[in-house]
């Protein structure tokens, strides 16, 4: 687990250098393609919940967490503000 935590946070680290010559337009149709994608994703589970590893957990919680609450119950997100939270 350790490892594929410190693999995560590498990659998510170096993910925002992708984005940097992105217009801004390309960002926001890059958010509206994985917002589409989480909701087919979400249809095929027909109500089953995602299942996420201990790393996957502390990545999101690590992201999500400096969010403000009202920010978090906006967010499409497969997991509730709440357990980011705690």
């Amino acid at each position: 687990m350790l490892l594929r935590l410190a693999y995560l946070g590498v990659t998510n680290a170096l993910a925002p250098l992708r984005v940097l010559p992105m217009s801004d337009r390309d960002k926001d149709a890059e958010i509206l393609a994985l917002r589409h994608q989480i909701m087919v994703l979400e249809r095929q589970l027909h109500g089953d919940q995602v299942r996420f590893t201990p790393a996957d957990r502390a990545w999101l919680a690590a992201l999500l967490h400096p969010l403000p609450r009202s920010v978090l119950h906006h967010l499409r997100l497969l997991v509730r503000p709440e357990t980011v939270l705690r």
